[in-house]
């Protein structure tokens, strides 16, 4: 029954915002990279991002659902469903431990980052994906084309157990390191998804506010993620306690 009622739920996402100023390509600092793009997709410590995620079904649009994403420093996220028919359900994320809950239940259920909630939005992917502080790699091409802007292309493996792709392929712009596409792969060495990744405003500074995850197993299936606004956004560490959470709601 868990699996099924997962299986039919969507998540959208990765955390996004930016950071507006550029580094210089000369820097090959493989950390310094990675942290400035990041930036694009997250910027703060404790931040609420409203997030759309529409699930496609051979280019027909067959799914929709909205989530409040809760970020919180020390590894913490809360994703808080929405949309009608889902009211009540949440997913917690505490550095590599995930649990989701649902309403008229009395104790959490224990999930991966892997489990999927619609399409091919996992958890992992909203609630942890930081390249900076999960993966560590080289540069491999330093004068590449993707989408037909001139970029570079590194290789990362994960230094973490807990993270959702155990091997990424990044393409970043030259220019100024902002991500355009990513291909993820899981521990077998199977491409899952490639994801690619739209710039755009907001709160008056570039951003990802799309970002598209193509499934490279079930071809038929795409997945859209909006994000649809970022604020400063503090609520208590309670939260972010399983214990707690399961017996109470966020407030407005």
């Amino acid at each position: 029954m868990f699996n099924k009622l997962m299986f039919n739920k969507t998540l959208l996402f990765s955390l996004i915002t930016c950071f507006s100023y550029s580094v210089s390509f000369a820097d090959d600092n493989i950390k310094s990279i990675l942290k400035t793009a990041d930036g694009y997709r997250q910027q703060g410590e404790e931040l609420l991002i409203k997030t759309e995620v529409n699930l496609y079904e051979n280019d027909k649009l067959d799914k929709q659902s909205l989530y409040h994403v809760f970020v919180k420093s020390g590894r913490r996220s809360l994703v808080v469903f929405k949309s009608a028919g889902e009211l009540g359900q949440k997913v917690l994320m505490l550095d590599d431990k995930f649990w989701i809950f649902l309403p008229n239940t009395r104790r959490p259920i224990r999930i991966t980052p892997m489990q999927k909630l619609l399409g091919e939005a996992s958890v992992g992917d909203i609630a942890t994906l930081t390249w900076s502080e999960d993966y560590d790699g080289t540069i491999v091409d330093r004068n590449t084309t993707e989408q037909g802007i001139n970029s570079i292309k590194l290789d990362l493996n994960s230094t973490r157990k807990g993270t959702t792709y155990h091997r990424i392929e990044l393409f970043l712009t030259q220019k100024d390191y902002f991500p355009l596409k990513a291909n993820l792969y899981l521990k077998s060495g199977k491409l899952a998804k490639e994801a690619y990744y739209e710039s755009g405003t907001m709160n008056d500074q570039r951003r990802v506010v799309v970002m598209t995850l193509v499934d490279r197993i079930n071809k038929h299936q795409k997945t859209i993620v909006n994000y649809q606004g970022m604020e400063n956004k503090t609520i208590a560490d309670k939260f972010y306690n399983p214990a707690y959470l399961v017996r109470t709601d966020l407030p407005d």
